[in-house]
């Protein structure tokens, strides 16, 4: 899995050199409209062995990286990009010996998209789009880190439509034709032996996405994207005994950044999926955090 870190860190270098870009246009629309911020937070508690009661320790931190640009990069083509990452562990104190345990991932989240829009100046455009979602290690078998797995990789294409935008702030939404490759190493025979494979399964289908950014007020931002995706043929249909696979799966996240003094955030994160290859019933995941705020740009 070399090559997926390379091309995220390639990524990573272009989104940085491309959003600080010189911005000397005196019209508002050839300027790159960017925003970066990192937020870190943290809870602990810990007891001493001579305390009674039962109760444990733990220490909770999660960090967050949410960036977004665009840029209109010619009277044709307008060029948007998105970019969230997260992660975080748990370290927890035995109730009897007060001995902390290995740290457990809590969080972790690459989810990179990219989007060029023609602008035709038409009620919808065409676009094309490109987006990349992983984790950094894949921990569910314990004792194998699986690095960047799985690796989903999503190209499209359709009409899109801009509803809304002002400065930093808006809301757009995509209709179009899909193709992923999830890209996975699977455990072989014996767990206890450790031995991979690595896998990868394409499908094609129907894919909606909407965006949305907005600025509440000068303290409170709110973030939200909803990805609905249905498969019409998968590589793997011949081999299932089921037609989960066709049914559509939904990813909506929700993120409200509340920043107090201009550094310390309250972040509040939701997020529903649905995908019944892996479970038929609702997945939802909250998150609220109290931390500290780094805003880059």
């Amino acid at each position: 899995m070399r090559s997926t870190a390379l091309i995220i860190t390639a990524g990573l270098v272009l989104m940085s050199s491309g959003v600080s870009a010189e911005e000397t246009g005196t019209e508002d629309s050839t300027r790159w409209k960017k925003s970066l911020t990192i937020d870190f937070t943290t809870t602990q508690t810990t007891y001493s062995d001579s305390w009674v009661g039962g109760e444990a320790g733990s220490v909770n931190w999660v960090t967050n990286l949410n960036g977004h640009a665009r840029k209109q990069l010619a009277p044709w083509l307008a060029y948007s990009t998105i970019l969230k990452m997260s992660f975080g562990q748990t370290y927890n104190q035995d109730a009897d010996t007060k001995r902390w345990r290995k740290p457990q991932k809590s969080t972790d989240l690459i989810d990179w998209e990219h989007v060029g829009r023609l602008t035709l100046h038409q009620f919808i455009d065409p676009y094309a789009a490109f987006r990349l979602e992983t984790q950094f290690f894949d921990a569910s078998v314990p004792g194998l880190q699986r690095y960047f797995s799985p690796l989903k990789l999503t190209e499209s294409a359709g009409l899109a439509r801009k509803f809304y935008e002002q400065d930093k702030d808006y809301i757009t939404s995509r209709l179009g034709l899909g193709l992923r490759q999830t890209i996975k190493q699977v455990v072989i025979g014996d767990t206890a032996l450790l031995q991979t494979v690595d896998s990868t399964l394409v499908d094609g289908g129907i894919e909606s996405v909407t965006d949305v950014i907005l600025t509440l007020n000068d303290q409170l931002r709110y973030v939200g994207k909803l990805s609905l995706y249905k498969a019409l043929f998968s590589s793997e249909s011949d081999a299932a005994t089921n037609d989960d696979w066709q049914a559509v799966d939904v990813n909506w996240e929700n993120q409200f950044i509340a920043t107090i003094g201009g550094f310390i955030t309250v972040n509040l994160y939701t997020q529903l999926l649905f995908d019944k290859q892996i479970s038929g019933r609702l997945r939802l995941k909250e998150t609220l955090a109290i931390g500290f705020l780094l805003k880059v740009f």
